[in-house]
């Protein structure tokens, strides 16, 4: 057993920089670099792509960064975990023996984790008993049944460990907690077991920290003035002891910062009730551990507890709601606002004319650099600027009636009042709505299965 296991998270939604875990991987020691791509929405977009090409439906993006880093892997034995797999993990991992291929790389082991993808089973499973209220609003499944384009269950982090106890150097995923790819290391190299509650929660917490990136190491914080060198922020590395104690860093010489307040600001991202974040593996009290600086750009994380996991997992559901159109344009010179105000109000009149009104409630009108973004706070609204981005929008179940919007902005350019400008990139079209649908489900149902194979 390793006495400490250094875990790097390179990646904190699908369209993070690619140079963030490429420097990882160059500028300091690494045991594992994990990849996170997946948010909810993702899921139904890559459930249509598979549809439409079998051999589609997961992060392409990330087959491209380990064409180009395959060869600094394999030389310092850095392992990958990604959740790239989203619904078709093993065409991921079909694309990754093809690299290993063009870089005559042999012996390679690749695995892959899936299970959680529950769609073509929904309806065995609600006819055995299974409810999928909302967890949000409780209601019923049957409200959007037909409607649903993808349902895949929150995997937990033991398969991870089962894939490395295995070999494999590169692991591939489909949905999962996003902790969980970094608690699925630390149970392989320290050998933690189910029961370990309180080890099973530090490394939720180590992963919760580290899951967006350079979110914990200096991006998108408050005191964005005192972060030095956001060019190149250091995206952030774990230094996790067997006891489930760890330190937040980065590798020396990288920008950002690493303190208790950037860490802090992470912690309650996406954090719920505090004493009780809900994972598969463990229930984690953010209310139990201590942060401490640790010299410059680490912090310590220290005497984290943790609670016997649910009977259920949480099921990640889309479907279809509707379309929508949204489209912008450029109002400039003198009483900006005044002729912005007067360009909506001509294509709401000009839509009516033709018989298609829309409801207060389907209809989106912003006036984005005349305080739209932050309404009411001190200084943030002006009644005359110079300038205003118009963003207008529509949405409802009818294509054909949300379509009609588009064709009625680009006519303001010569029909409209004087200075707009700026509309770019084509009419706008209508575009699906996907909604959410969050639930519950036996966790007996489940049973996740580990591939591995070797290049």
């Amino acid at each position: 057993m390793k006495n400490k296991v250094l875990i790097g998270n390179g990646q904190g939604f699908w369209g993070d920089s690619i140079l963030g875990p490429i420097r990882l991987l160059r500028e300091g020691p690494l045991d594992y670099l994990t990849l996170d791509y997946l948010a909810e929405v993702t899921m139904s977009i890559m459930q249509k792509l598979r549809q439409r090409d079998p051999n589609a439906g997961y992060a392409t993006d990330f087959v491209t960064l380990i064409d180009r880093v395959l060869p600094e892997l394999l030389e310092k034995g850095t392992r990958v975990i990604a959740n790239a797999g989203g619904v078709n993990p093993h065409a991921c991992k079909d694309a990754l023996l093809e690299v290993c291929r063009k870089h005559g790389a042999t012996g390679v082991k690749i695995a892959v984790v899936d299970g959680d993808d529950i769609l073509s089973d929904l309806d065995r499973m609600i006819d055995g008993g299974e409810e999928f209220n909302n967890l949000d609003t409780g209601a019923p499944i049957g409200d959007v049944r037909s409607r649903i384009t993808s349902a895949n269950v929150y995997l937990g982090a033991f398969p991870i460990a089962e894939a490395l106890a295995g070999g494999a150097q590169i692991v591939v995923t489909g949905r999962g907690t996003d902790p969980g790819l970094v608690l699925g290391p630390l149970i392989h190299e320290f050998n933690w077991g189910p029961e370990d509650w309180h080890k099973l929660a530090a490394g939720t917490v180590a992963g919760h920290i580290v899951e967006c990136g350079a979110q914990c190491s200096g991006g998108n914080f408050t005191d964005w003035r005192t972060i030095p060198n956001l060019s190149m922020v250091g995206y952030p590395v774990l230094e996790v002891e067997p006891s489930g104690d760890f330190c937040v860093t980065k590798h020396e010489g990288t920008g950002g910062l690493v303190s208790v307040e950037t860490v802090t600001h992470q912690l309650a991202y996406e954090m719920g009730n505090p004493e009780s974040y809900l994972t598969p593996d463990v229930i984690a009290d953010f209310t139990s551990f201590r942060l401490k600086a640790d010299g410059e750009n680490r912090v310590l994380v220290q005497d984290t507890r943790g609670l016997p996991p649910t009977d259920t997992f949480k099921v990640s559901m889309s479907y279809s709601d509707g379309w929508k159109s949204v489209g912008q344009l450029t109002i400039s010179g003198p009483d900006a606002l005044a002729k912005a105000r007067l360009c909506a109000k001509i294509v709401w009149d000009r839509l009516a004319y033709d018989g298609c009104e829309y409801s207060e409630e389907q209809r989106l009108e912003e006036y984005v650099g005349a305080g739209e973004c932050h309404a009411g706070l001190p200084g943030g609204t002006s009644d005359s600027p110079s300038e205003v981005v118009l963003r207008l929008g529509v949405k409802g179940p009818d294509r054909a009636k949300v379509a009609r919007f588009g064709p009625e902005l680009v006519p303001l350019v010569t029909s409209g009042p004087p200075g707009v400008t700026g509309f770019a990139g084509g009419r706008p079209k209508a575009q699906e709505i996907i909604g959410y649908w969050p639930a519950l489900m036996s966790k007996h149902l489940i049973q996740p299965t580990v591939t591995v194979v070797e290049s």
